[in-house]
């Protein structure tokens, strides 16, 4: 081989140095995508809650200026419905940075199975009571279901499995998960609700209930849900693509949409439900730990112990 040829060979040698570095800046970028992503949604939820608590909670304001009352009520649906719809993108964006295409087919099933749930709870009141949607949220699905109620318990899904993955990391706890990440999902609804029914009426219930009109029954049925919800993420072994997602994110992720509400309800005065929230919240988390903890002590107490010995 010539001299020339020899040259010709190390120019076309790949450097690993700089593959590295070409795919670590790639993924730096990801990263800073992804983190403006969450930093825009968070900024456009500041900016509904601060409308919301200067014009929504005092209607009063709306009335001394003219034109206002008008436009308020289209800023009464943009800001529900694009609200929705860009939690759902930012998530989607997260999602396809770190787990590429695979989180699809989970999406399908879980929008599928809460339409379903909204379904049967419009039309029949079950799970969840008799309620029904203000046309403020329009389409809807058959008349009776918005078509981005589906997206919220997607994206609150996954973001509650994850939180419970995180606190529950041994493997062998995946149904502890399921149970623990359907709970989260509850504790959100104790805000969600009143803000949403009570608040404001972006849905109405068909009889008053006990908390903020809302009836008890409205929280088995968040639960049940839930966990068909989890155990369809249980048996698409989501957790494969779930443990690319960097909690982090999902913890800021989970904080904004939870934001919302609480904010709505302390500007109405609904302390309760933001008491009950974070108490409900906080248990969950105390719990999943406890549980935790005590999972890894059994483990240390097994390993100790070690084979049984045998008669000499």
């Amino acid at each position: 081989m010539t001299i020339l040829g020899q040259s010709t060979n190390i120019r076309k040698q790949v450097n690993p140095f700089e593959t590295m570095t070409t795919q670590a800046y790639t993924q730096i970028e990801k990263d800073r995508a992804s983190d403006w992503a969450l930093y825009g949604f968070a900024a456009f939820t500041l900016v509904t809650i601060a409308g919301y608590a200067t014009f929504g909670a005092h209607p009063e304001l709306i009335a001394r200026v003219p034109g206002a009352v008008g436009f308020y009520s289209r800023a009464f649906r943009f800001f529900a419905v694009t609200n929705i719809w860009l939690a759902f993108v930012v998530f989607a964006l997260l999602l396809a940075r770190s787990a590429g295409r695979r989180w699809i087919p989970a999406f399908v099933l879980l929008y599928s199975i809460s339409l379903a749930s909204e379904l049967s709870g419009t039309i029949t009141g079950m799970p969840f009571g008799e309620y029904r949607y203000s046309e403020v949220l329009t389409p809807m699905w058959l008349g009776h279901v918005p078509i981005v109620i589906p997206l919220s318990w997607f994206f609150m899904s996954v973001t509650c499995y994850a939180i419970a993955r995180f606190l529950l990391p041994d493997t062998r706890a995946r149904i502890l998960r399921v149970l623990i990440a359907s709970a989260l999902l509850v504790s959100w609804d104790l805000s969600l609700d009143p803000a949403m029914s009570f608040a404001t009426h972006y849905w109405m219930w068909g009889s008053t209930g006990a908390y903020y009109g809302m009836p008890w029954l409205n929280l088995f049925g968040w639960y049940v849900t839930g966990l068909a919800l989890m155990t369809a993420l249980y048996f698409l072994d989501a957790d494969r693509w779930i443990a690319s997602l960097s909690i982090r994110r999902i913890w800021i992720f989970f904080f904004a949409n939870l934001a919302l509400p609480m904010a709505m309800n302390a500007a109405t005065g609904l302390w309760g439900a933001v008491i009950s929230s974070i108490l409900a919240l906080g248990g969950v988390c105390i719990l999943a730990r406890r549980l935790a903890v005590a999972a890894q002590l059994e483990e240390v107490r097994r390993v100790d112990s070690g084979p049984p010995l045998r008669a000499a």
